[in-house]
């Protein structure tokens, strides 16, 4: 039987409690950090003693794992640190795939080294070799993903996709442009490939290609395949450019003349854009599948693209994959020739920093559907709606009214590309497409200002276009933009800038689109461009209505923040199940909110979220609305201009 204490004695005795532990704490040091472990070594502009040699087996397709054998150089009893790439170029975050790394041996004279892993900077092994070893031998595998949500697929038993920064470690302390390295692969036997790599020698099943710096051979990946075609974008040019196309079955590989021919074109308006090659030869690296991840990655003599199996047995069904050529290879010289100052590091393991992706990536988005148009990949009337889809999207972003587009140059660190829950309001690299508006109002106030005398051509010419032939990479800073818009019209730039960069709505600014001789406005149906896009998406989208989109199985792929369907409490991953009390159908689901605008009654839905069944409302009456442009006045416009190829 428990006792009851006086009140009294209980507030005594934790009176007593108190004090003991009080007297306990002073007497008691407070908990201090560990010493963090010394810092890696800084990198330096000195050559790296000697050449890494590098192979890769890449035959084990059913399994799809590479196989890396390393020999680097050391100096026996001095510790050497090997990193693996974790900051790459074009990826803007450090999201490399250092967990596929798997098997990890090191080895001196054949005898077995053991290796340590930074525990701050965990993509380092730290090894030190015995006295006398001139070198070590490493081998790992690279187990790259069987299934599309451990990553990318990048092998399959048609094709792969070789990236030389996830099968290889490399020497801390160095510039990457100052380790050599000869590498070597081993495909599949009967397999054909391309890269930007040079050939040094051929045997059997396994390539030698020529010593390169390292930073080079990053730059430099290969698509590889059983069934692959190359093709010449630029025949008798003394700078060649090659299309290597591998696809998941032989009929995909078959290019009418007429889409040769636009490809072909791509090159030439390119060339008559920036005016200059910065590079001996390019290749174009195009996987055609349904079964290797797609990827669009820009390098500097070369580009991964990955579009459809139906690209060119399709071509009428698969215009919104056609701006990704003309975007990757304009990297060519936005991104690669030139660079951002804060992106250039001096090896893969250095942070970067993005404030400049808006030029990088967002003139870079805004050439690539005008390049797309001068060259036929995609006609004048394609492009035109696929900018009112990129102003009407971010013309109804809520998110800006709190995060400015400058600040998502830093989202593919802060979120590292992961899917987000309301992407309206969180915004994601929103740099890319919101930055294109920003060049095309700069392209048609130039136009304007200059009385259609000059362009942003001419700051393509004047920016990316020194030094012709030059491989070397050249930084540029805000003011060094500044300055060179300046130079082809003078005009208050920096301000210019700084107010789309900085500015939080409501709205878009959409000067481009007016001073373009275009209006932004909405039809009761969607462009053809947006019902292509919508069919490879396999949705339906109402985003501009109702405020949400539906993908797969009639589940919702987006809600916007503060639309009627989140007022109603929709979210991400809502299944429809019924509407008005009939199941589902995306063309009943239009009717009804056609109807709605006369009959004046709420939308009554039934929806699914995990096991829970509930019916909302929603009390919409303003019908359907889809993005277009419509022409203002007559003749010629400045957009029209802008998306003519030149002659």
């Amino acid at each position: 039987m428990t006792r009851t204490l006086p009140v009294r004695s209980i507030l005594l005795s934790l009176l007593a409690v108190t004090a003991l532990a009080g007297a306990s704490h002073a007497a008691s040091p407070l908990a201090q950090p560990t010493a963090m472990p010394p810092g890696m070594p800084a990198p330096k502009d000195v050559a790296f003693p000697g050449v890494i040699k590098l192979h890769v087996d890449a035959t084990d397709l059913q399994r799809r794992i590479f196989r890396v054998r390393e020999t680097v150089p050391v100096e026996g009893g001095k510790r050497i640190t090997l990193l693996y790439p974790m900051w790459l170029p074009g990826h803007h975050s450090p999201t490399a795939p250092l967990a596929d790394v798997a098997g990890l041996t090191v080895k001196a004279d054949g005898q077995r080294v053991e290796w340590t892993r930074d525990p701050v900077t965990v993509s380092a092994f730290h090894i030190t070799p015995p006295k006398g070893a001139k070198s070590i031998e490493v081998e790992f595998q690279f187990v790259s993903a069987t299934e599309r949500d451990q990553g990318r697929i990048v092998m399959t038993p048609e094709m792969l996709n070789l990236q030389w920064d996830s099968v290889s470690l490399y020497p801390a302390g160095y510039f990457t442009r100052r380790i050599p390295v000869e590498a070597s692969v081993t495909l599949p036997a009967g397999w054909s490939f391309g890269t930007a790599m040079e050939t040094a020698s051929q045997a059997g099943a396994t390539t030698q290609f020529k010593t390169t710096p390292y930073e080079t051979l990053v730059d430099s990946p290969m698509f590889a395949g059983r069934f692959f075609k190359r093709l010449d974008l630029d025949p008798g040019a003394a700078v060649p450019v090659h299309m290597n196309v591998v696809a998941d079955r032989p009929e995909a590989l078959e290019i009418k003349p007429d889409q040769l021919k636009a490809h072909q074109a791509l090159v030439q308006q390119a060339y008559k854009l920036f005016n200059s090659r910065h590079y001996d030869h390019y290749d174009f690296l195009l996987s055609v599948t349904d079964r290797m991840s797609g990827i669009g990655l820009e390098h500097h003599r070369s580009s991964e693209d990955g579009v459809g199996d139906d690209y060119f047995t399709d071509w009428d069904k698969t215009v919104p994959y056609r701006d990704l050529l003309p975007h990757e290879f304009t990297h060519s010289w936005n991104g690669k020739f030139r660079r951002p100052a804060d992106l250039f590091t001096p090896n893969y393991d250095v942070p970067m920093r993005n404030s400049l992706l808006w030029v990088y990536e967002g003139q870079t988005q805004y050439w690539g559907y005008v390049l797309g148009a001068r060259s036929g990949l995609i006609s004048k009337a394609q492009a035109l709606d696929a900018i009112a889809l990129t102003a009407a999207v971010y013309d109804n972003t809520p998110g800006r009214a709190w995060k400015s587009l400058l600040d998502t140059t830093n989202d593919p660190i802060v979120n590292q590309r992961r899917p987000v829950p309301w992407r309206s309001w969180q915004r994601s690299e929103d740099y890319y497409s919101e930055g294109e508006l920003i060049w095309l109002d700069a392209d048609t106030l130039i136009r304007e200002r200059s009385g259609g005398k000059r362009s942003l051509d001419d700051f393509a010419k004047g920016f990316f276009g020194v030094d012709d032939g030059s491989y070397a990479d050249l930084p540029y800073a805000f003011e060094d933009v500044v300055k060179a818009l300046n130079a082809v019209e003078p005009y208050d730039w920096a301000s210019f800038l700084r107010t789309r960069l900085d500015g939080h709505g409501p709205g878009v600014p959409l000067d481009g689109v007016a001073r373009g001789g275009y209006r932004l406005v909405y039809r009761d149906a969607p462009s053809d461009y947006q019902k292509q896009l919508l069919a490879m998406r396999k949705g339906q989208d109402f985003t501009f209505s109702l405020g949400f989109a539906v993908g797969r199985e009639d589940t919702l792929s987006a809600v916007i923040w503060d639309s009627p369907a989140f007022k109603a409490g929709l979210t991400l991953g809502t299944r429809l199940i019924a509407v008005n009390g009939i199941a589902y159908d995306a063309d009943r689901l239009k009717e009804d909110v056609t109807k709605a605008k006369t009959a004046r009654a709420p939308l009554e839905l039934l929806v699914k979220n995990g096991d829970h069944y509930r019916m909302v409302s929603i009390p919409y009456y303003d019908g359907l609305r889809y993005p277009h442009l419509e022409k203002v006045g007559t003749g010629e416009a400045s957009l029209d201009a802008i998306l003519t190829p030149r002659p």
